[in-house]
């Protein structure tokens, strides 16, 4: 086992990381930026490293950086986190080019899932059901169902050049005729709705690729496009998948992610209400995502995503080479935890367990706290975290890298916290989650908690008959109830309450405290444990 790992990221997947490391008995470096360097995650890892400005194209993004870091501090791995660099194939080739062990899969396999195209090709060659789609080099429209039929037209190929793609056009708008509208332009390098355009009419279809090839072009730097058959609210459910060096892969079970917004996740739950009413679906579904994940010899944490429409079919969505924002729920059902065992598969160990031993228990449910206004688009929100009151008890857990005092920036992805919770049944945990959001108090950066309080009551996540159009059938013109306190006034409470308690530790005992000459806190300097104080 490694004696020392690197985390490459920040906020809350840095600080679960850490804990789990801690508990293993490994030592931690975290990295931080300038905006970054009092965050939770620089204070609990047992050394830091600056990486540089607050940007993520100068500091969380500098692969080269984080490398020199995990040398300089004599780490033996490095955990990628999400995000970031995490699926990023060429950080992880530079990673194992200089001596240290990438915590996820190997690089190749990143490469080959980060392309659309590329993985629709191998999951059907694996018999994995894949949507009918076209790429400009498949010479026509595919059509593939959930039972596997493959046509002979299919060919994806991603060796495609970002050049004279405009020619290809014709070709596309042939395909589209063949698949039926309406459908997708999806970028084959994408991910979290960008370089997607729905598409419903022929006329549609010249501008939306257009458009669509400009933001994949700036988003990942890579203008390739391709077409999907579009599934009229569909369910989003994904399989968790472990696999080991020595040829053992087993799936945890389900998750359904159906509730988003903007294409991203904000409610998961496991077991998924669809697949409870029907274990024959779970059963076929949990042995594709085995078949994906030997078909490419993944190796380490995973997730295969499918989506599933009204009649029952599913169909390959992608791969996330990496570990999922949503991996609690899957360990408060099974018992696992997921980081753990990404830190053993990557230093070499055996799976010590079969698809046969593994269960399901109980039932969980994870919200995401994001820093956004639900009421204005989702519109991203900055500031400082005034207030803040994390519930707890028995099967509540909150994933945080938030502490009172923290300044929410632009910089980076608005996730704040999970809250997550495991009751022994769905109504149980919905109870339970209903409760938690009641006692969670963040003041001082407008939060998504009331439109998640408001989402959970909804009657069709009640019934468990969820599907991604939910959120922009039903609260496309959301706000919040006109009986909530203004969050001038709630503002305005915490900070005379964090006044009142200052002022009350002053009277107790302040004087005292700050004539100790050996105090490190009577100097209000730059004073950091663990560093030499320079002035």
């Amino acid at each position: 086992m490694f004696n020392k790992v690197l985390i490459a990221n920040r906020g809350e997947i840095a600080v679960r990381i850490i804990r789990a490391c801690r508990e293993m008995g490994i030592r931690t470096v975290a990295v931080y930026s300038q905006a970054d360097a009092a965050a939770l995650h620089t204070r609990l890892a047992d050394e830091a490293v600056l990486l540089g400005p607050a940007p993520a194209n100068e500091s969380y993004l500098r692969g080269d950086r984080i490398i020199a870091a995990a040398l300089q501090t004599g780490c033996q791995a490095i955990h990628p986190g999400y995000g970031f660099l995490a699926e990023n194939a060429k950080f992880a080739a530079a990673v194992i080019e200089a001596g240290l062990t990438f915590i996820g899969p190997s690089p190749e396999v990143i490469r080959l899932m980060g392309s659309k195209t590329a993985a629709r090709e191998l999951m059907q060659a694996a018999g994995v059901p894949v949507a009918p789609g076209y790429h400009a080099e498949s010479g026509g429209a595919e059509e593939q169902g959930s039972r596997g039929e493959r046509s002979p037209k299919r060919s994806f190929d991603n060796r495609q050049e970002n050049k004279g793609l405009e020619g290809k056009d014709e070709g596309f708008l042939a395909a589209a005729e063949e698949i039926g509208y309406p459908l997708l332009v999806k970028a084959v390098a994408g991910g979290g709705g960008k370089g997607m355009r729905l598409v419903s009419t022929a006329t549609e279809l010249p501008n939306a690729l257009q458009s669509a090839r400009r933001e994949a072009l700036h988003a990942f730097g890579d203008e390739r496009v391709y077409l999907e058959k579009y599934l009229a609210q569909p369910r989003h459910i994904e399989f968790q998948i472990l696999a080991d060096a020595h040829g053992h892969v087993v799936h945890l079970f389900e998750r359904e992610c159906s509730l988003q917004r903007r294409h991203q996740k904000i409610i998961e739950e496991t077991p998924s209400p669809l697949l409870t009413r029907d274990e024959t679906l779970r059963q076929r579904m949990g042995q594709a995502a085995v078949a994906a994940a030997q078909a490419v010899n993944y190796v380490n944490a995973g997730t295969i995503e499918f989506l599933v429409d009204a009649q029952g079919n599913f169909y390959f969505l992608e791969m996330n080479t990496r570990l999922q924002v949503e991996h609690p729920i899957t360990e408060l059902v099974t018992g696992l935890d997921l980081v753990k065992w990404q830190l053993r598969i990557a230093a070499g160990e055996k799976l010590p367990f079969t698809q046969a031993d593994l269960s399901q228990r109980g039932h969980a449910l994870e919200c995401r706290i994001y820093a956004e206004d639900p009421a204005n688009d989702f519109l991203p929100a900055t500031g400082r975290v005034l207030y803040l009151v994390e519930p707890a008890g028995p099967g509540v857990r909150v994933d945080s890298g938030l502490v009172r005092g923290d300044e929410v920036t632009p910089h980076y992805d608005p996730l704040l916290a999970k809250l997550i919770v495991l009751g022994e049944n769905r109504p149980e945990a919905i109870q339970k989650m209903a409760a938690a959001l009641r006692q969670y108090v963040l003041l001082g950066v407008t939060t998504n908690l009331t439109f998640l309080r408001d989402l959970l009551a909804h009657e069709s996540f009640q019934r468990g008959e969820t599907t991604t159009g939910l959120i922009e059938q039903h609260f496309g013109h959301w706000q919040p109830a006109q009986d909530s306190p203004p969050d001038l006034v709630l503002i305005a409470a915490a900070l005379g309450e964090m006044l009142e308690g200052g002022e009350e530790a002053r009277r107790r005992g302040g004087e005292e405290m700050m004539n100790d000459p050996y105090n490190p806190w009577r100097e209000l300097s730059n004073f950091r444990i663990g560093e030499v104080n320079q002035k």
